[in-house]
């Protein structure tokens, strides 16, 4: 693997991440603020390409699963890979840190991973650069410089959702229920940045947190049990399991107030037919596809940016329409509005459900 690269593996520090030297730049945009670059000798391929991922507990990591496995079985990409390896750890990070090495050791060409937490990687980093396997983290990324990072920026994410829910409340005095994700992961804690630079400064505002792992079970359970233990609730704002919010709202017959969600089937649905106002928010599970795309663009010898920040998918309720950006006849933990057009993925839900999540 040495060989192939030459030793050294080449990382762009000085140069501009401009859309003009960018790989596919109406794709992969520089995060706000990135000025660097990397690329990589080109290798033939096709490639022996693994994605590593960590919590297996809701349907936006099978959804995301499913995307790439789709995308890689069209004949037009197919042809790049000589091996796709799909690995589930659960949420412990020494079993995924063990995961990746593995695959380092096996000789894999590149791999994309979602990181258990953000900081435990440098190690890893460095034996896959000694190695010459290429790493690319997307979704809850790794604080790091020396890989390519993909994702959505998250404090805006939160932020943007968190102010269209004070601008719309309806008394500016009480109690909002702040719905978190996964502990530990850099997702959860830079959407709750973005949720406290919105809330926590306003007087008035007193801030409810409870954990609802972005799965709609739990968070149904969690904000059912907020409501008996806190009452009513002036807005709602959840990273995650926004159909599990809906349906415990309804259970508790709670009144109208303004809620922040993502994209979940069926939460824009019962937001819809029950005309609440909210703002979705969509974290792509078609990000796993987007990463894997920046890794060949990398294998292949392309310039991309070190960071590179999608667009985040945003759907309003006075713009909601069945057929249009939900549907009634998909299933509820469908994750809508999930497409990159400006990446040329466009994933059908019938391409979709002829994948697995399984690992393999």
């Amino acid at each position: 693997m040495l060989a192939a690269f030459g030793g050294a593996l080449l990382f762009g520090g000085a140069t501009s991440a401009s859309a003009q030297e960018a790989f596919e730049p109406q794709c992969f945009k520089p995060m706000p603020g990135t000025t660097k670059t990397l690329s990589y000798p080109a290798k033939p391929g096709p490639y022996r390409l693994a994605l590593v991922n960590g919590f297996v507990g809701n349907s936006w990591r099978i959804q995301m699963i499913q995307s790439l496995k789709a995308w890689a079985a069209r004949p037009e990409n197919a042809k790049n890979f000589k091996e796709l390896k799909i690995i589930s750890t659960g949420t412990d990070v020494a079993t995924q840190i063990a995961a990746i090495d593995n695959l380092v050791a096996a000789g894999y060409d590149g791999i994309i991973f979602i990181a258990v937490n953000p900081t435990s990687f440098g190690p890893t980093i460095a034996r896959a650069r000694r190695a010459g396997t290429l790493l690319v983290s997307f979704d809850n990324v790794v604080d790091s410089t020396d890989i390519m990072l993909v994702n959505e920026p998250q404090i805006d994410f939160e932020q943007v959702k968190s102010q269209f829910v004070f601008d719309n409340l309806k008394t500016k005095t009480g109690k909002v229920l702040e719905i978190r994700g996964l502990p530990g992961n850099s997702v959860d804690r830079d959407r709750s940045i973005g949720f406290h630079n919105v809330f926590g400064k306003k007087p008035g505002i007193e801030i409810v947190s409870v954990v609802g792992n972005w799965d709609d079970g739990t968070v149904q359970r969690v904000v059912s049990d907020a409501i008996a233990t806190h009452g009513q609730f002036i807005g709602f704002v959840t990273q995650h399991g926004t159909t599990g919010l809906m349906n415990a709202l309804l259970d508790a017959k709670h009144p109208k107030v303004p809620v922040g969600g993502a994209g979940e089937n069926g939460s824009l649905r019962i937001i819809n037919q029950n005309d609440w106002t909210s703002i979705a928010r969509v974290q792509s599970p078609a990000l796993s596809v987007v990463a894997m795309k920046g890794l060949i663009g990398l294998l292949q010898g392309k310039k991309l940016p070190q960071h590179v920040g999608l667009p985040v998918p945003t759907l309003y309720s006075k713009d909601l329409k069945d057929g249009a950006n939900y549907s009634s006849k998909l299933p509820d933990n469908f994750q809508a509005g999930a497409d990159f057009k400006e990446c040329d993925v466009v994933l059908p839900i019938e391409e979709l459900l002829k994948q697995t999540p399984d690992n393999n």
